[in-house]
């Protein structure tokens, strides 16, 4: 598979176009200056992420790092903790970078290019590297993603819930794999879409920014094209256990 998730982190490694890429959606650097601001305390965690997110490059003997979406917080310009941490990420990676911009992305541009970093931002509605399509997932992918053999999109936080025989519960961060439905992305172009890729959803690689309850009545997606998108799903843990269909976990 062009597509392979490391075992235990919500990081994949995507083999195309002659380079190996380690992909991963939904960093939400600074995100605790967020919490901070709706009244949440909490200790910074940047650099438990920048080391999680370095491990993960090694494991993966990357030659580039693809984040599929929301490498920042704020919604607008960042805010200094955010500014700090991702400063220090840079300063840390030995890899290019290609950031495929998400919705919390919108004012990192000028502030990646005040790093000496080698970095590439991509528009939102997605980018292709070989055979392999990137979209955040915010917004409907452009016709040329669809067309690669796979769609890696973020946006989402899937999760899921597990209940015990005895009626605990846990909350695990989950891929979700399924195949793409085109009648709904016809719908939105005005035209045939000929394409019908495997869809990776991503979790997020952030654990503290919450995610969509795939598995529990009553709770919608937040991308546009999801679930209606997506045909026969399965849901898989980080740890590589598979779930089945992710309606009937």
């Amino acid at each position: 598979m062009r597509v392979e998730p490391l075992p235990d982190v919500p990081a994949a490694t995507v083999d195309t176009d002659g380079e190996r890429l380690l992909a991963v959606a939904d960093y939400h650097a600074g995100i605790e200056a967020g919490l901070r601001y709706e009244g949440v305390e909490l200790k910074s965690a940047a650099a438990d992420r920048r080391e999680r997110l370095l491990t993960c490059l090694d494991r993966a003997r990357a030659d580039r790092l693809v984040v599929v979406g929301d490498l920042g917080h704020a919604i607008g310009d960042p805010f200094d903790d955010e500014r700090t941490e991702l400063e220090a990420l840079f300063a840390a990676l030995d890899v290019p970078v290609t950031l495929v911009k998400g919705n919390h992305d919108g004012g990192l541009e000028s502030t990646l290019a005040a790093f000496d970093a080698d970095v590439e931002v991509t528009p939102g509605h997605g980018t292709r590297v070989g055979s392999v399509g990137f979209a955040h997932g915010h917004t409907w992918p452009a016709p040329n993603v669809l067309e690669a053999d796979v769609v890696c999109v973020g946006h989402e936080h899937p999760v899921v819930r597990l209940e015990d025989s005895v009626g605990g519960t846990q909350k695990e961060r989950a891929w979700l794999r399924g195949s793409l439905v085109a009648d709904p992305f016809a719908e939105q172009f005005g035209q045939p879409v000929d394409a019908a890729p495997d869809v990776v959803v991503f979790p997020a690689f952030n654990d503290r920014s919450g995610g969509t309850w795939v598995n529990v009545d009553g709770q919608e997606f937040l991308a546009p094209f999801l679930p209606e998108g997506l045909a026969d799903a399965e849901a898989f843990l980080l740890d590589g256990t598979r779930l089945g269909a992710y309606r009937q976990v």
